[in-house]
């Protein structure tokens, strides 16, 4: 008997960029902003495909996968030879129908800021999913991505918006703001959102519509067990 139950999929976009701009600086996907997500929306009976612009192997942090930046989930996802295949073989953005999936996470790292943050697909991507109503979270910097998505109307999708994200306070203190494309927070206050922040580094998730944002890696965990409650809602 057909009970209608399918199997809600959410759909995690990563950077295909592992440097910032010319500075020689090394970047990628924060891990545990991808192996906490990874985990808590599998356990919770969710399917979870890994996308990025290029496809195939996405770039991680290297300094993410150092103590004091690694977590219980990063550890577990370094063993877990499915996880590894699955960051290793991701699905080339634009080959994928996103109109099938019930939600979309974006795991931060500064690589974004060079490639989703100006990618047409990615902006689009967006504001189908607000338009429809599906969740988009979004933690630590990728928020940023949110910075020339519009809405049918023309106005900045984020206008009177409440979300969060990487704090400048945050950059200053790994000594990289300098090194930026562009920052987060002043490019979102710019387009109208109400960009609320807690201390450097603690977790903090704003819930405004179907935007759900999370401010620095402490809150990817937090961020994807909102995002998991929602969808069983």
């Amino acid at each position: 008997m057909e009970t209608g139950n399918k199997q809600k999929r959410v759909l995690l976009v990563m950077s295909s960029l592992d440097e910032m701009g010319i500075s020689g600086k090394q970047t990628g996907t924060w891990f545990t902003e991808l192996a906490a997500p990874y985990y808590i929306l599998t356990e919770a009976g969710y399917e979870v495909v890994f996308a990025s612009p290029d496809g195939g192997e996405a770039p991680i942090d290297l300094l993410s996968m150092k103590v004091p930046f690694t977590t219980e989930y990063t550890d577990r996802f370094l063993k877990d030879p499915v996880a590894m295949f699955a960051a290793k073989t991701t699905r080339k953005l634009r080959n994928i129908n996103y109109n099938t999936f019930d939600a979309v996470f974006f795991p931060g790292g500064y690589g974004l800021l060079w490639d989703l943050a100006s990618d047409s697909h990615v902006i689009k991507l967006i504001r189908d999913f607000h338009a429809t109503n599906r969740p988009i979270a979004m933690v630590c910097h990728a928020p940023a991505i949110l910075r020339d998505v519009k809405k049918a109307d023309g106005e900045y999708l984020v206008k009177g918006v409440s979300l969060t994200g990487f704090k400048n306070e945050e950059d200053n203190e790994i000594e990289l703001l300098d090194h930026l494309l562009f920052s987060l927070e002043d490019e979102l206050k710019r387009r109208g959102a109400n960009y609320l922040s807690k201390a450097n580094w603690e977790p903090n998730v704003v819930v405004d519509g179907v935007l759900m944002t999370g401010q620095s890696p402490a809150s990817a965990a937090p961020l994807a067990e909102a995002l998991a409650a929602r969808l069983n809602a």
